[in-house]
């Protein structure tokens, strides 16, 4: 490998609710063998798991041969299956199982060979490396690679995988990224994209016209703890600013930005807001692309859903929180121009809260004695290559004349805390992690039961994506 050139095809790094599986697909076959490096630790109740590897979708055709060591002693072995181990939930913090995997010949017509050079990290007598020579008994070109945990436990937050793809010395690959940076690097057949579900930096190695996706960090659900009778608001979605498919708010597409060859662009990516004990939900946070030479994209953190205060009214945003029912005659949070709709208002002596404005339509308002207004949907874009939809409105909370909170708008709004009896219920649900969606509001309870909470607004995302 020493004449040879190692280019970065796709980068994953887990996020904060893990995986239950890391893959690479769309492996372009330009190059002339892959290298996988990996640095992995498992949610699984003990010191140590195995992921096992398939090819293509396919755990056919494998074969190994391995020789391993345990810190006091020396086995081999012979599968049909190709395991690597990696460090799990009971083995020393924060350590990780390093792993190399180097596969030649990847996109040839013989079978196709594997070597593998793996190590657990882990302050104790039992820790384990393993050398690996696998075999792919087939003849097709591989196109995908899956590693899948072989006791079912996720892949652990921090765990990270990356793919290279190996050139001959003085050969220009005809297909690699032009530019670094994201917890993943994806080529769709089109597009290199860069997708950030963290902050970081994104750096192109050539001047880049680029389309973007930016969605800030969710509002988080309202709360009337304690009240008998009133429920709250569910809070809005983050701002939504896309060039792709459709943007936040209902306006005209955005323009793609240039970003100049060698410049550090700093990304990002708004945490949710937090979901409130008693009063407003806690606003998000604003997601941008900032750097030298281009004029700074945000997109406005979603507002807090309405809740037991003064005024129980939902807090403005790129997308509005719900209105809170204390006191009847309360209004939604606004939304942002050209990134997201208003919360829903409440209306009457004893209505449920009203649900958080999303990216694509306000949230739906509540008059006495209705239930609790819907979270407002969010806008689908296809930049990474699929439709997919985010940055939807929480949904208001429950209360004593219809006890289900409602549900949360489509692309990952966290539905409304049910009322479950006089003291008791459920908090409102969670808007989904990396989708700026908003958290659901909490019902209505009496007695003093701060257990009970307003969702959390979920994280945003940013993407960006360039044509190879």
């Amino acid at each position: 490998m020493a004449n040879e050139t190692m280019v970065l095809l796709e980068k994953i790094v887990v996020p904060s609710a893990g995986a239950a599986s890391i893959e690479f697909t769309s492996i372009p076959q330009t190059y002339t063998d892959l290298c996988i490096v990996l640095s992995l630790r498992s949610a699984r109740s003990d010191t140590d798991d195995t992921v096992a590897l398939e090819f293509n979708s396919s755990s056919a055709n494998l074969s190994m041969r391995r020789i391993l060591g345990n810190g006091s002693s020396a086995s081999s072995a012979s599968t049909s299956t190709i395991p690597i181990r990696l460090v799990a939930d009971t083995a020393t913090a924060s350590t990780f199982g390093n792993t190399c995997i180097y596969i030649p010949n990847y996109a040839g017509s013989n079978y196709k060979s594997v070597s593998i050079d793996n190590v657990t990290e882990a302050n104790a007598t039992l820790a384990f490396t393993e050398l690996i020579a696998g075999l792919w008994s087939s003849s097709s070109a591989i196109t995908s690679i899956k590693l899948t945990s072989q006791n079912a436990a996720n892949v652990k937050q921090y765990s990270s995988a990356y793919l290279y793809g190996i050139a001959a010395q003085g050969v220009t690959p005809t297909n690699a990224p032009a530019a670094t940076g994201g917890d993943s690097i994806v080529f769709d057949g089109t597009y290199w994209i860069h997708t950030f579900r963290s902050s970081g930096t994104f750096t192109p190695n050539k001047s880049l016209t680029c389309d973007y996706l930016v969605v800030a960090g969710g509002g988080g659900g309202g709360a009337c703890v304690p009240n008998g009778t009133h429920s709250a608001g569910g809070g809005g979605a983050g701002g939504l600013r896309s060039t792709v498919t459709a943007t936040g708010g209902g306006g005209s597409l955005e323009s793609a930005v240039t970003f100049t060859n060698g410049t550090a662009y700093t990304i990002t990516v708004g945490a949710g807001g937090t979901g409130a004990t008693d009063g407003s939900g806690g606003s998000g946070n604003n997601s941008s692309i900032s750097g030298t030479g281009i004029t700074t994209i945000t997109s406005t953190a979603g507002g807090g859903g309405g809740g037991r205060t003064t005024t129980g009214n939902g807090v403005n945003g790129g997308s509005g929180g719900g209105a809170s029912a204390t006191n009847g005659g309360t209004t939604g949070g606004t939304g942002t121009a050209n990134q997201g709709y208003a919360g829903g208002n409440v209306s009457g002596s004893d209505p449920a809260g009203a649900g958080g404005g999303g990216a694509g339509a306000a949230g739906a308002s509540v008059t006495s004695p209705n239930g609790p207004g819907t979270g407002g949907n969010g806008v689908a874009t296809s930049i990474t290559g699929s439709s997919v939809t985010y940055a939807g409105g929480g949904g208001g909370g429950g209360n004593s004349n219809v006890t289900t909170g409602a549900s949360g708008g489509s692309g990952g709004g966290g539905s409304g805390g049910n009322r479950t009896g006089t003291g008791t219920g459920t908090s409102g649900s969670a808007g989904t992690a990396n989708t700026g969606s908003g958290g659901g509001g909490s019902p209505a309870l009496s007695g003093t039961n701060g257990a009970i909470t307003g969702g959390a607004g979920g994280s945003g995302i940013v993407i960006v994506r360039y044509a190879a």
